[in-house]
Order: structure tokens, then C-alpha cells, then sequence
């Protein structure tokens, strides 16, 4: 496989379910030096703090039956939420011509999610994407497992 080209001024967004790194590389594809443009935080607690509701129960018909209903992943729905927010919020900025590519590294239900939503106007600036969880990684490293992506 061969590496991905980090070019000078390519964005990279890296997200999961709670967190989002937009960064700009101020280096080159030899020397990549990602710098933090702005960094967002979701609140996201697990769903057993969100939800307080039993699963349901419904009738089948005639008879003594009822099914069990699913419970609420809430905290499924608040990362649904959250790339649909940067979602947006990349649109907004591809808008304004921030931006000209950009590469997508996301929890692989996150990246999914926001590949949805995306307008047409950031899914033509989309030059990579990597199913990953790298927010918890350092910027550096980040830096290096895209290069070797």
C-alpha cells in the first residue's frame, strides 16, 4: 500500500464520538507538521447515565404474548448527532473556501455516519479517509500513522 500524500495545507479531520481534531498541515508530504486549528468536545455520556426509561413491552394480538422492545442506544444517537454537527460544520467551512482537500480519520461508525451527511462541497474535497479511532493519539503520531496510512 502505498502512503498517503499529506501535502502542504491538507486538512485532516479526526473524530469519534466525542471529540474532533481539525488540523492543517503547515509542513509538506515529506515533513508533515499538523497544527490544531480547533478542537470540539461532545459531551457524551453512556447510555445507562441518558436513558432511564425500562424497555418496552408490546402486545402481539390476542393472547397473553408480548414481546420485548429494544432500549434506546442513546449513547449510540448522541454520536449520530455529533457527526451530523461536523458535518455541518465542514460545509460551512468548505464554504467559505477554508479548505481545498481534506482527509477523514474516524471511529469507522463515525466516518460512516458523517460519509452520509456530507454536502456535496466537502465530499469533492475528500482526498482520504482512514476507519480509525486516533483521538486519543498524540498529534506527532498522528502525523506518522498517516503517513504510513
Amino acid at each position: 500500500m502505498s502512503a498517503m500524500k499529506l501535502e502542504h495545507d491538507l486538512w485532516v479531520l479526526v473524530a469519534d464520538g466525542e471529540k474532533a481534531l481539525f488540523l492543517r498541515n503547515e509542513g509538506d508530504a515529506l515533513y508533515p507538521n499538523f497544527q490544531v486549528v480547533r478542537e470540539v468536545h461532545h459531551d457524551n455520556p453512556s447510555t445507562h447515565e441518558q436513558g432511564t426509561d425500562r424497555p418496552g413491552r408490546l402486545n402481539d394480538g390476542v393472547g397473553e404474548h408480548r414481546s420485548a422492545v429494544a432500549e434506546t442506544d442513546w449513547h449510540q444517537l448522541e454520536k449520530e448527532r455529533f457527526a451530523d454537527e461536523i458535518a455541518n460544520r465542514l460545509y460551512k467551512l468548505a464554504h467559505k473556501g477554508t479548505f481545498q482537500k481534506i482527509v477523514l480519520v474516524a471511529q469507522p461508525q463515525v466516518l460512516g455516519e458523517m460519509r452520509k451527511k456530507l454536502h456535496k462541497e466537502v465530499s469533492d474535497r475528500v482526498v482520504g479517509e482512514v476507519a480509525k479511532t486516533l483521538t486519543n493519539h498524540t498529534v506527532p503520531e498522528i502525523e506518522k500513522i498517516l503517513a504510513a496510512a
